[in-house]
């Protein structure tokens, strides 16, 4: 894994477990967690592609 992916999901990662508790339930951390691991699945790759045209 590059430095990059490695720093982006520790980023995502760190904030959601610093938000979780707050939420009421397994299932709805369940859902949360899974959404956001989503989004980020889906926006590394555009933020990749940004960092790589400058």
């Amino acid at each position: 894994m590059d430095p990059i992916t490695l720093t982006f999901y520790a980023v995502v990662c760190g904030c959601l477990s610093a938000v979780a508790p707050k939420f009421p339930g397994l299932p709805m951390r369940f859902g949360i967690g899974a959404g956001v691991g989503i989004f980020a699945a889906i926006v590394l790759p555009i933020i990749k592609d940004m960092m790589h045209t400058y």
